[in-house]
């Protein structure tokens, strides 16, 4: 039964009639203040049919008033859950970011469309506003990460409810290179994939390296050491369940003896860095710490050498090679330069260079 309090008394209904049909804008103020305190202590009794009146009262009353009261307005209906979705579209869509603001933020009766159609149009401030959602999709932070400045990019890789596609973390490790802030802002970000980790932490790694070299030239070496062990201590940490499962079913495949190019290809082809990191380091006989290493590198080289040593076809390269692509975000290769190059290359050069990279690993000093 709806409760007696969810209709509107005989004498606010007299007042409406009269602010809308010649009140003052003081007038219609005092009675939007009235109904939105009458909509708020009621909005769990009403009907559909009651919040589609209130909604086009809302409407009405908002014509014409200053902008402090469609701000107040905002403010009062953000939290509502059952709020009027007119009246919350059209103050999402108001260009002034006070009465659009608080909406955007908080409301959870806006639509995605509403949402992504503002994220695709409107100022900094109402991008701001959006990336402060409790809940952000993919689809808006794609938005968000192309159309944002810098504090709208932060904001929005702060946001623990938000979700990235392929193609935003991509941009963002990308950006990344260029302000530190953001860099960590990303890598503490706990739903980061792995390998865009490594991608940040590698490109970190060499700034750090770059900086502490400049200021001390006489401790090159020494600096180069204490960097490389601390990329490993965060490499390590960056191991998460996902990674562990993937090297898990790997090594259970090369211990039955059904691990085979095929099935790397496979797995590269399915985008799965982590399978296809260890298949390869399997098959090559080398560490999968060694691979990952020769993986995230930005030069092919390396895939190509583990790939000789295990003795792969160029189909299986090229799959590999077009996953790295495809998750780095990198520019496409000539196929055909590397194909020639791949096929070009003896197994024995690469077991030299493979013998040459663990050498150097077994000498270098502990910080």
């Amino acid at each position: 039964m709806r409760s007696k309090s969810a209709k509107p008394s005989e004498n606010l209904l007299d007042e409406l009639q009269a602010a809308l049909s010649h009140g003052t804008v003081a007038r219609r103020v005092e009675t939007l203040r009235r109904v939105t305190d009458l909509f708020i202590n009621n909005a769990v009794d009403y009907s559909d049919e009651h919040i589609r009146l209130y909604d086009d009262v809302f409407q009405c009353l908002v014509e014409q008033i200053e902008t402090s009261a469609k701000a107040l307005l905002a403010e009062r209906l953000a939290p509502v859950g059952a709020a009027p979705p007119k009246i919350i579209r059209t103050l999402a869509l108001d260009d002034i970011i006070d009465v659009a603001g608080p909406v955007l933020s908080k409301s959870e009766r806006l639509d995605e469309a509403t949402l992504l159609e503002i994220a695709r149009s409107k100022s900094q401030a109402h991008l701001k506003a959006i990336s402060l959602r409790r809940v952000l999709s993919d689809a808006l932070t794609d938005v968000l990460v192309a159309r944002g400045n810098d504090e709208v990019v932060q904001s929005t890789v702060g946001n623990p409810g938000a979700r990235f596609s392929e193609k935003s973390l991509v941009d963002l490790v990308t950006r990344a290179e260029r302000d530190d802030d953001l860099a960590t802002c990303i890598g503490l970000r706990p739903d980061l994939p792995r390998h865009h980790y490594l991608k940040l932490v590698a490109k970190a790694s060499l700034s750090v390296r770059r900086k502490l070299e400049a200021a001390n030239p006489q401790l090159a070496s020494e600096v180069s050491s204490v960097v490389q062990e601390a990329a490993q201590r965060i490499r390590a940490a960056a191991m998460t369940k996902q990674t562990e499962m993937a090297r898990a079913l790997v090594k259970s495949l090369h211990e039955d003896g059904r691990l085979n190019e095929f099935q790397v290809a496979t797995f590269a082809e399915q985008g799965k860095f982590d399978e296809t990191n260890a298949g390869l380091a399997a098959l090559a006989g080398v560490s999968v710490e060694s691979a990952e290493n020769m993986m995230i590198e930005s030069r092919t080289e390396g895939v190509m050498i583990l790939a000789k040593v295990a003795g792969m076809s160029w189909s299986s390269v090229r799959a590999i090679i077009a996953m790295r692509e495809k998750l780095s975000g990198g520019s496409q290769t000539d196929v055909l330069t590397l194909r020639d190059t791949y096929e070009a290359l003896r197994s024995s050069t690469a077991q030299q260079v493979l013998r040459f990279q663990r050498m150097q690993q077994s000498t270098t000093p502990a910080a």
